[in-house]
Formats: structure tokens, C-alpha cells, sequence
């Protein structure tokens, strides 16, 4: 059968024209090789497969030229000289070793044997050669698949940021490094984050227990002297994190400022975090091997954006890091260190660079007649001088280069706008899971949506609200600030109040928000609680126990209270501004054929009539449409937060860096 199966090849020269198709699908097809699959092209070497199939078709060609089936046969076994590299498997069909197959031995009916061997380990039939004829398509597929098969590119990646959680956080910037690391280390590559060891003389102290002194000092030429830094270190879930230690760094306060006000010295502080970063890939033996020159670094938000301007203006002009990258992220555009302008000197940075952090003010914001508007602008130098620019969403990084959302930088990040992308962020899918979070009384899922409204009738108690599970409850939670639309809110909470709607707002900032929710709730008892200050157990049981988020923000670079709250099964009314548009798409009931689509609501423009009148949709919708409200729900619980799914789009990002030359060398 093998003999005649072999000659049907041969004699059918009308239906195999090699110099036009392929051969690597229908000649092994026809010889009773059946298909590879993309898992199991592994158990098959390659070197067989391309060998094998070369062989054959001289011995094709040649019987074309006017041998017989018996002479193309024959062929196959003389040309088949040399050794070849076969397989050995256990019962299991796993590869316990190789083996090399003499010309004596490899004839063409031990190719068909090895082939079924393969076969038959993962339970599989060779089917008959009518039916492999009729998937020579799939043939064709899975082996370029084994032959073009990508190799992975890993980075050693160094994030230099002002916080990282769980170690320092005052926002989102913290949740982005203290997350996206581990999900970048979980694909392979090496990476360090750089952050300062801020010690409080309290319990927040306590987080910094597992790093241990490197035994590193290095020299740091600033603020017209020699300052000297230590490093610590902790490798923890694939991470190696490096805490930057100097005695400007241990003081009561958040990483920026105390109860008085931001701190006076920050320039200086975030100065020292840039060169010790740069130091750390040259000089830190982390697990026996520094990371060395060729690296990548993500300098987040202008704390960081020093570390761009200094590869270029410090270490390449005298050969170090000539193949290194650097990439800027802008969390929020609105911070941008900007100093007076003689405080360039401290930097550290060679004076001839002065005009790639030079920044003056126009007319209208200067102090008085005589001030010639004159600074310096960390993150400005960092957008000059880095290969990338990245923001935390896609709508974010186009209003970066609008005059309203450029914050006086348009100009100059339009002129970079081709190397600008915006990555959504992703959440913490352990930390904020409800069937499984510690701080919700209730656990529930998408398939059994019950403990929700256990969590809504628990929070209704805990606040002093009449529980009441039909009736509509909206929450906030956030900085109280003009960002953040408290303004809006205010003007538009009593006439939102008057309908029957229970109204629960969590956050701190500007006193005059803060005495407004108090009177507030006073005035009135049943509809509204406000809870001043910022605490993350009762975050999280608003998130649960809410049917509506509300976030009206005037700007949102990404925003995360709406991820939590699509995870939660809470459905978000937000403003359609930068990474809440993005992310919350309003809601359509004639959409996919009246199944509708959408995970919320997003209104524009950013008014209280605006406000209230999207609330109002999504009040009755709850109310009146119960399949529809179910399906946002569902929507919103299914989306897809991941940090993996952000990680997978940064490593693009990465790729384009490398592409080209250092932007500035």
C-alpha cells in the first residue's frame, strides 16, 4: 500500500506542479503524514520535516523527467544519505531522548512509522488519504507555522517612580508600579523598580522589613556637593525592587508633602531618585548579575523625567548606555516640577543642556511686572530627550496635544505626537474581586448576583440610610477637588435628591467640599451619608453596595473607581473625558439586535444639566428596565481589566524603542 501510495505521487504530474505550489503540505499528505497541530509541532524536529521533504522532491523531480515509479522510489532511499535526528518516547509519548537513524534504516516506510509514532502518542488516527487530501490547506498552515515560529524578545526593564505600592502609594501612579512590574517580570523579562525608602518612625515603616542593605554606596554630584546614597533591596514576586536611601527621605508625611504643604525640597529629593536609578543597572549585583548598560527605563511622571535628560546629556557622551532606551509615562500632565530657573545648577546636568529644560511663563501667569517668567521644567526635558512617550489611556495621550489638556506643553508634544501612544491601565484582579474580597460582607460573580444586594442592604445599615434594596444607590469616591467635579456635584446634588435616590459620597481634600458634605447629610438624613476622609475597607464596600458610580471629573487620565466598579457589577456615569471615555462605553438598548450593548454611561458636556440628565437614564433604566440594567452588568463584570492585557501592548511599545537609534545621543 505504501509502495502504490508512493507511486500515485509520480504518475499524477497534472495535479502536483512543484515548480508553482509548495511541496512541505501535499507530498507529505499523500505519503500518509498527517497534519501537525501547533502543540504538537514541538514533539516534531524540524530538521526531519525540511530534510525529508527536500529529499522527496528530487526524487519527484527526477521521476518527472521520465523515470518510473519504481525509480522515483528507489530514489528516495539512495538520496536519503547521512544521519538524521529521531526522537525517543516513553509510553506517555513524552521526548526522553534522541537518536540518530543511518541511511540503512531510514527508508520511506520507517518515515511513515515515525510520523504515525508521533501521532498515535497524542491518541490520534491517521486518517485516509481521501480525507488528508481534503485538509491540505491546514497541512500547508501548521508547518510555516513550524517554521516561521517567533523567538520572544526579553528587556531588562528598570521603572524609576515616586511611589509603588504596596510600599509607597498616594494614587494611581502607585497602583500602576507597584502592579505592572509583576505582570512584565510573569512574561519573562528582568525588572527593577527604583523608588525611594521613605521612613515615617511608624507603622508604614514596617513595609520596607523585607529589603535588606546591599552594601552599595554610590556618589552623587547635585546641589553644588557630593551627596551619598545607599541601596536596599527586596526580590519579591519576580521583581527585584530597589528602595533609594538618604536622610531626605525619612520624615513624617506622604511622599511629597506633610499637613503644612508640599515639601520645600522635592527638586531635590527626586533629583537624588534619577541619578541613583541611573547608577543602579551599572553598580547593583542583584541575584549575582548587574543588569548593565542595554536597558530599558520607565521614568513615571516628572519625579522621574531627570533620568531621560541624564542618559543623554551625562552617560553617552562617554560611551555608557549608547544601546540603552528610556521612556517617559505621564500619569498627569497637570504636575511638571517646574522651578526657578536658577535652580538648573542642582540638577546635576552639564550646562549646555539648559535649553532642553529651559521654560518660561507667558505674560498672564507671571507674579509681577518684573518677573521675566524664567524655569526650569523636568518633565519638558524629559519629553525632549526620551525615545517614547506613553500615557495611562488612549484618549489621554490625543488631549495632551489639545491647548486645553496640554497644560502649556501642547505645542511640543504635538511636534512628538508620532512617537506618543496611550495604554489603558489595569487593576489589581486579586486585590478587587468580589468573590473574594475580605472588606465586602457578601461574596457574589457574574453567575449568582445575589450577594451584591446583601452588600447594598449592609451598607445602607452601616451609613444610617433606610434600607430600602429597589431604591437606586449612587456613590463617590475621590480627591474632593476641582479635577474631580465637585462642583458640579454640589450644585446639582439637591435637585438630584428630590427624586427618590440614595446618595453616598467618600473622600477628602479642599475643606470647603469637606463642610458642604456635612451639611449635606444634615440636611438631608435619609438620602445622603458623606464620610470625610479616605478609608479603603469602606472604599471597597461602596463599590459592592453602589448600583451607580458617579464620576464627573474634568479630566481623567485613565481613572480606576470605574474599573473597580465594571468589576463589581456597579455601573459607572462618568464624564467622557480621556481614559473614562475610553473605558466606559454608554450604554445602546438597540444594539446587537436589541440585546444592546454598552457598560454604562458617558455625558458630555461637563455640566450639572448634562450630569443629571445621565443620571436620570440610568435611574429609570434601573427602575424600568431590569433585563437591560442585568446585561450592563454582565458587560461590565466580563471586561477585560488585567494588568497581563496592559503588559502585552507596553511590550509593542518596547519593541518601537529599540527600533531606532537613541533619539538623543
Amino acid at each position: 500500500m505504501e509502495t502504490l501510495q508512493l507511486s500515485r505521487i509520480f504518475c499524477c504530474k497534472s495535479s502536483l506542479n512543484l515548480t508553482e505550489t509548495p511541496l512541505n503540505s501535499s507530498v507529505l499528505r499523500q505519503l500518509g503524514i498527517p497534519s501537525f497541530s501547533s502543540q504538537r509541532s514541538a514533539k516534531i524536529p524540524s530538521l526531519v520535516i525540511r530534510t525529508t521533504t527536500t529529499r522527496i522532491r528530487r526524487s519527484i523531480t527526477r521521476a518527472r523527467a521520465g523515470g518510473s515509479p519504481q525509480d522515483g522510489s528507489s530514489t528516495v532511499e539512495d538520496d536519503m544519505q547521512g544521519l538524521l535526528l529521531g526522537s525517543e518516547r516513553d509510553d506517555s509519548g513524552s521526548v526522553v531522548g534522541f537518536q540518530l537513524i543511518p541511511q540503512s534504516v531510514m527508508r520511506r516506510d520507517y518515515l511513515v512509522k515515525y510520523f504515525a509514532q508521533i501521532y498515535e502518542s497524542d491518541n490520534k488516527v491517521i486518517g485516509s488519504h481521501e480525507k488528508a487530501t481534503s485538509s491540505k490547506k491546514e497541512v500547508t498552515d501548521d508547518v510555516e507555522r513550524i517554521d516561521k515560529k517567533p523567538t520572544k524578545v526579553t528587556y531588562n526593564i528598570v521603572f524609576v517612580t515616586a511611589e509603588a505600592a504596596p510600599y509607597s502609594k498616594t494614587g494611581g501612579l502607585g497602583d500602576v508600579c507597584g502592579s505592572l512590574p509583576i505582570a512584565l517580570a510573569a512574561r519573562g523579562h528582568r525588572v527593577m523598580v527604583v523608588s525611594p525608602r521613605y521612613l515615617h518612625d511608624g507603622l508604614l515603616d514596617k513595609k520596607y522589613a523585607g529589603a535588606t542593605d546591599v552594601g552599595c554606596r554610590t556618589k552623587i554630584y547635585c546641589s553644588g556637593g557630593v551627596q551619598e546614597v545607599s541601596f536596599f533591596h527586596e526580590y519579591r514576586a519576580g521583581v527585584d525592587w530597589v528602595f533609594v536611601d538618604h536622610p531626605s527621605y525619612h520624615r513624617p508625611g506622604n511622599p511629597y508633602g506633610d499637613i503644612f504643604g508640599a515639601f520645600g525640597d522635592n527638586q531635590f529629593r527626586f533629583t537624588l531618585l534619577c541619578h541613583a536609578a541611573c547608577e543602579a543597572p551599572l553598580v547593583l549585583p542583584l541575584g549575582g548579575f548587574t543588569y548593565g548598560e542595554k536597558c530599558l527605563f520607565l521614568a513615571n511622571d516628572w519625579h522621574a523625567s531627570l533620568v531621560p535628560v541624564l542618559l543623554a546629556a551625562k552617560y553617552r557622551p562617554y560611551g555608557v548606555y549608547k544601546d540603552a532606551r528610556s521612556i517617559v509615562v505621564i500619569h498627569n500632565l497637570a504636575h511638571q516640577g517646574v522651578e526657578p530657573a536658577i535652580t538648573y545648577s542642582n540638577l546635576g546636568v552639564p550646562p549646555e543642556w539648559y535649553g532642553a529644560l529651559e521654560w518660561v511663563f507667558p505674560t498672564w501667569a507671571r507674579t509681577h511686572a518684573l518677573d521675566t517668567g524664567e524655569a526650569v521644567n523636568v518633565l519638558k526635558g524629559a519629553i525632549v530627550t526620551a525615545d517614547r512617550i506613553l500615557t495611562v489611556s488612549q484618549g489621554y495621550s490625543r488631549e495632551i496635544t489639545t491647548p486645553e489638556g496640554g497644560y502649556g506643553l501642547h505645542e511640543l508634544l504635538t511636534s512628538r505626537k508620532i512617537v506618543i501612544n496611550g495604554i489603558t491601565n489595569g487593576i489589581d484582579i486579586n486585590e478587587w474581586d468580589p468573590s473574594s474580597d475580605q472588606h465586602i460582607p457578601s461574596h457574589y460573580s457574574i453567575n449568582d448576583l445575589s450577594g451584591k444586594v446583601e452588600c447594598k442592604i449592609a451598607l445602607q445599615k452601616e451609613l444610617g440610610l433606610p434600607i430600602k434594596p429597589d431604591c437606586p444607590l449612587i456613590g463617590f469616591i475621590g480627591r474632593l477637588d476641582y479635577q474631580k467635579g465637585i462642583d458640579i456635584i454640589l450644585s446639582a446634588t439637591p435637585e438630584l435628591l428630590q427624586d427618590d435616590v440614595q446618595f453616598v459620597m467618600l473622600g477628602s481634600g479642599e475643606k470647603q467640599y469637606e463642610e458642604w458634605m456635612r451639611a449635606t447629610e444634615s440636611s438631608f438624613k435619609d438620602k445622603y451619608r458623606g464620610w470625610v476622609g479616605f478609608n479603603v475597607p469602606i472604599s471597597h464596600r461602596i463599590t459592592a453596595g453602589c448600583d451607580i458610580l458617579l464620576m464627573p471629573s474634568r479630566f481623567e487620565p485613565c481613572g480606576l473607581n470605574q474599573l473597580y466598579a465594571m468589576r463589581y457589577g456597579t455601573v459607572p456615569v462618568v464624564h467622557g473625558t480621556g481614559g473614562l471615555r475610553d473605558t466606559v462605553e454608554t450604554f445602546d438598548p438597540y444594539a446587537n439586535e436589541g440585546s444592546g450593548e454598552g457598560t454604562g454611561w458617558a455625558f458630555s458636556p461637563l455640566t450639572k444639566e448634562s450630569m443629571l440628565a445621565a443620571l436620570r437614564v440610568a435611574i429609570g433604566t434601573y427602575r424600568e428596565h431590569k433585563s437591560s440594567w442585568a446585561g450592563l452588568i454582565k458587560r461590565g463584570m466580563e471586561r477585560d481589566c488585567t494588568w497581563d492585557n496592559a503588559a502585552v501592548q507596553y511590550e509593542q511599545v518596547f519593541e518601537w524603542a529599540f527600533i531606532d537609534s537613541p533619539y538623543v545621543s
